[in-house]
């Protein structure tokens, strides 16, 4: 048994029962039930993944890095040096990642996946490139069915290492010129929405770049024919190395029973490949927030996943991950912190509820929608 085989093998359903119990314990505290709104869905969620009182004491925000050969098709607005200049800059500790990392009191684990521009010696890279950037995926596959496996595992393996050491949340970021263009097609491929439909202006392009870039996507379908059914088969013909890392993550973070808190666009391409490969794998991703990108919208209806901020963010790195990490946070303080209505003698209504949306104990993550028939 291979090891992402063995790493598939271990991620199940949640088992039932405790959420009766959990949601009492939200509504005996002293607030009018469901006041405090999606925040309790969040403490509901992080209490029944960890089995009892939620803590986000040592979040990991995971920003991996990888060139993309479909740049050669003129999709960006930036040259592709920009991803390794970007790293440097992670390194360093001066891009958005860094600055709302420190105020999350997050760790960042920065890793090169596939630069494909030399990058300076420093002690604070992780480096496991697959290669040097992915091939053009608009002329033929993105990279073999075993560099697919190899980014998977080596994103469960750093994710994995992370969780050794205590962290209790990880959250997903990258940075790839042209990587909006491979989830673009990741996304078209498994929704099975046109290219039309999720395709976006990324680094912001101008109109005339727009029109090529759904061009390119349409044609990258056409020539690799990815399988929705087989996200290995997708994530090799038409993804990128750092995204199979950042599924890698997802896939680690739902063998463990450990939230995984997904950034923007890119990153939920990475969660697409994820559960497809694993559906139980779903129930641990919370969807930080909504990209300005259309495809993002498009993914998280397919996860059945509901934002829990809109900010019109689009710059990927885990900016928006980093900001959800405060949500969670406050949600698992007020589960732990906040007092009973018998505790603090408080006297309880004695006719109020939940609205229904808002009372339900149960995982509020939709049912899976069913894998689309193959791309012909």
């Amino acid at each position: 048994m291979t090891q992402l085989s063995r790493l598939l093998s271990s991620i199940v359903l949640p088992t039932p029962g405790g959420a009766e119990a959990a949601q009492r314990h939200l509504d005996d505290l002293t607030k009018p039930p469901g006041s405090l709104g999606r925040l309790e869905e969040i403490a509901l969620r992080l209490a029944l993944l960890r089995g009892g009182a939620p803590a986000v004491d040592h979040p990991v925000i995971f920003t991996f890095a990888a060139d993309h050969g479909v740049v050669a098709e003129g999709v960006s607005a930036y040259p592709q040096i920009v991803t390794a200049q970007m790293v440097e800059n992670f390194v360093r500790g001066g891009a958005a990642v860094n600055v709302l990392a420190r105020q999350a009191r997050a760790r960042v684990v920065v890793a090169d996946f596939g630069v494909a521009s030399p990058l300076g010696p420093s002690p604070d890279l992780v480096r496991c490139p697959i290669g040097p950037g992915t091939a053009n995926i608009a002329a033929g596959p993105a990279m073999t069915r075993e560099q697919a496996v190899q980014a998977i595992e080596s994103g469960a393996r750093l994710a994995g290492e992370a969780l050794d050491a205590g962290a209790d949340l990880l959250a997903t970021g990258e940075m790839g010129i042209g990587n909006t263009t491979t989830a673009s097609v990741i996304a078209a491929a498994i929704t099975g929405q046109t290219p039309e439909r999720v395709t976006g202006r990324g680094t912001g392009v101008d109109a005339a770049t727009l029109v090529r870039k759904v061009a390119v996507v349409r044609q990258a379908l056409a020539v690799n024919d990815p399988d929705a059914r087989d996200g290995l088969d997708v994530l090799a013909k038409v993804g990128g190395f750092e995204i199979g890392g950042l599924a890698g993550v997802i896939l680690a973070g739902a063998a463990r029973r450990v939230p995984v808190a997904l950034d923007g666009f890119i990153a939920g391409a990475a969660a697409l490949i994820a559960v497809t490969l694993a559906p139980a794998s779903r129930h641990v991703l919370f969807a930080a927030h909504r990209s300005a990108e259309p495809g993002h919208a498009v993914i998280l209806d397919h996860l059945g996943l509901e934002p829990y901020l809109d900010l019109s963010l689009r710059l990927g790195e885990g900016t928006g991950a980093a900001l959800f990490i405060h949500l969670a946070r406050a949600a698992a303080l007020v589960w732990s912190e906040m007092a009973t209505f018998k505790a603090a003698g408080v006297t309880e209504s004695e006719g109020a509820s939940a609205a229904p949306s808002e009372a339900s104990p149960e995982n509020k993550i939709a049912p899976a929608k069913p894998a689309l028939e193959r791309r012909r």
